[in-house]
């Protein structure tokens, strides 16, 4: 069964991961790239897309958009991954930036769901070269914006 996962995934286009049998589009890649070196967005959403076995990028955030934006782009009960591009000022007055990985996982999520993103979740990391910042969280509490201050310093 795996070797015939790893025969579709290799015609496809995209390499699946072993323990999930979870594919990464190449659009995550792609606009995580657009986000890291031109700042096109302040945040990525992705999405598990079950059917197709794949991770895909499900929403967008100008770079003109909030916190509070990207937080509420994040369903309340269903599991997603996140990249936000996290600007802040130091101690020393210098404007710094820092690319923060979130794992969504909110507890009203179903049991299928969180196994399968938690699963996937270290495949899919490593396809995004230049995290900086891995946050895990179960509720809005633990992704405020001072938690994302506190862990950037």
């Amino acid at each position: 069964m795996v070797q015939l996962q790893e025969m579709i995934s290799f015609r496809a286009g995209v390499k699946a991961n072993a323990a999930s049998g979870m594919a990464v589009h190449d659009d995550c890649k792609l606009k995580f790239l657009e986000l890291k070196a031109k700042r096109t967005y302040r945040f990525i959403v992705y999405k598990i897309e079950e059917q197709q076995k794949q991770v895909v990028v499900e929403k967008l955030g100008e770079p003109g958009q909030s916190h509070d934006d990207f937080a509420a782009s994040l369903p309340a009960d269903e599991c997603r991954y996140a990249i936000f591009d996290f600007d802040f000022v130091t101690a020393e007055n210098c404007q710094k930036s820092k690319i923060f990985f979130i794992a969504w996982s909110p507890d009203t999520a179903r049991v299928r769901s969180k196994m399968i993103y938690a699963s996937s979740k270290d495949r899919f990391k490593r396809e995004l070269d230049g995290i900086q910042v891995e946050l895990q969280a179960t509720d809005p509490t633990e992704m405020d914006l001072d938690i994302f201050k506190s862990r950037a310093n």
